[in-house]
């Protein structure tokens, strides 16, 4: 049973969001699936890329002995569809939130000096730590996405962060378990050397950067992605 952890974290992380995707007396949200998982897609497809350079060089791998034993360029099968259910899942929070409670959200000033604030911070840990290539990447790339925040001030940050601290704890919950919470060893291992080696609980602290940025990117893609197709 060991072998199908990772797997079974997996499906059971998508099959509640999924299912309720196609209710329809509410949000309805399989109407959107092609725009949807085309921006799940696009954004995965450069976070695996990553992932294959960064298992690769060491810097992250995964323990065999919660795998089924399918590997794609280096990568577990789990890991692949890890990119595929788990945006799905989690940003499916976010729209259902935005659905039933419509109205908080920052005002533009408080989101731009947000924004802001992020962009400084994160920039400032990854120059500092130009020598460890897991903080560097995250915290460049988190900076990145808020430098362009900053430049076109899109409206759906000011939600998205909220539903963000939510999206937060089904992700605590499964990425302690992939880390070694709930296990005798850890499920996915990390090279100290390469991050900070600062943990919130057995989660590195890269991986929220990190984990922001996939799904905020798959956000803004959708978003754009849905109102081209909704605008025909």
């Amino acid at each position: 049973m060991e072998k199908f952890l990772y797997l079974v974290l997996d499906v059971f992380s998508f099959l509640i969001p999924f299912a309720y995707s196609f209710e329809r007396k509410h949000l309805h949200f399989i109407q959107y699936w092609k725009p949807y998982f085309l921006a799940i897609l696009l954004v995965g497809l450069f976070f695996i890329t990553w992932d294959v350079y960064f298992t690769v060089e060491g810097v992250w791998g995964f323990n065999n002995r919660y795998l089924v034993g399918i590997n794609i360029f280096h990568l577990p099968l789990e890991e692949w569809l890890f990119f595929l259910l788990i945006p799905y899942a989690s940003n499916f929070i976010h729209y259902s939130l935005k659905y039933f409670f419509p109205k908080p959200k920052l005002t533009p000033q408080s989101s731009f000096y947000l924004s802001l604030s992020l962009f400084i911070l994160s920039g400032i840990v990854a120059v500092l730590n130009f020598d460890k290539i897991y903080t560097l990447c995250s915290f460049g790339l988190f900076s990145i996405l808020m430098l362009i925040q900053l430049k076109y001030g899109f409206a759906i940050f000011q939600r998205y962060i909220l539903s963000f601290l939510i999206i937060l704890i089904p992700f605590f919950i499964v990425n302690s378990w992939l880390t070694g919470a709930f296990t005798a060893e850890p499920i996915v291992f990390y090279n100290d050397d390469e991050n900070l080696g600062i943990r919130v609980g057995t989660i590195p602290l890269e991986d929220f950067f990190y984990c922001f940025s996939m799904l905020y990117g798959s956000i803004l893609l959708f978003e754009h992605f849905k109102k081209k197709r909704f605008e025909h």
